[in-house]
């Protein structure tokens, strides 16, 4: 299964001051600003802008860039809010989970149980109740994520794991096959196809029909392509 520690954030930018648009409060806010690329072996590359607003105790983590995809294009411009919380130098965010419903539409649903809570968050971050963080209620709030109020690769990791890992057209337990497989077609440099099978199944234990399905893929994000038919290669 991947894992959201194979997730690689790198820090591109500082900029002193800045601004952008806090969607929740409809201002124009300004201040410090940063910006990240992610490398999700899961979902692909990202661009985040990171803006805290400590006047009011919250930071905001904006998608600026997304991997390809009509359901990762939904979340160009997608913002995830992290405030105070009542435990000191912690932030809270309310989570939430990314579907697709039945017109190819991205929708979040408010988690109600702990059984709701994807493995991934459950295992690697803090799960408090809503109440317990916050010392509020709110109606359908019941479970929040616990963050320390600098870590912004944390709260950039939690906005994938909550909004493109639940939606992704690569199955959960595919996501490090997708970069094994990546690397030995990379390192092969122009294999064909059947010989690439023998070797996937040889070398990483994977099958015909989940080569396939990786394949599948990885074209799709311009990561491999098709010299001739029967053969497959790099795309970098």
């Amino acid at each position: 299964m991947t894992s959201p520690k194979k997730i690689r954030i790198t820090k591109i930018e500082d900029r002193p001051k800045d601004a952008w648009i806090d969607l929740g409060l409809r201002q124009l806010r300004e201040g410090e600003v940063r910006f990240y690329r992610a490398k999700d072996p899961l979902t692909g590359e990202w661009l985040f802008k990171v803006c805290p607003d400590w006047e009011l105790g919250r930071v905001t983590v904006k998608a600026l860039k997304c991997p390809p995809g009509k359901t990762f294009a939904q979340l160009e411009g997608s913002s995830m809010l992290f405030q105070r919380s009542t435990k000191e130098d912690l932030l809270y965010d309310t989570i939430s989970v990314a579907y697709v419903n039945q017109d190819g539409r991205l929708r979040r649903n408010l988690v109600q149980s702990l059984d709701e809570i994807p493995t991934p968050i459950r295992e690697s971050f803090e799960i408090k109740p809503y109440q317990e963080a916050t010392g509020k209620k709110a109606p359908g709030k019941n479970w929040v994520t616990l963050t320390k109020e600098g870590d912004e690769k944390a709260m950039i990791t939690l906005f994938l794991l909550e909004r493109a890992w639940p939606v992704s057209p690569v199955p959960l337990e595919g996501g490090l096959n997708t970069v094994k497989l990546l690397a030995v077609i990379k390192e092969l440099e122009r294999v064909k196809v059947e010989d690439l099978y023998r070797v996937a199944e040889q070398q990483l234990g994977i099958s015909k029909g989940e080569v396939e399905s990786l394949l599948a893929y990885l074209e799709k994000g311009g990561k491999v392509e098709r010299p001739e038919a029967g053969y497959v290669k790099s795309a970098g």
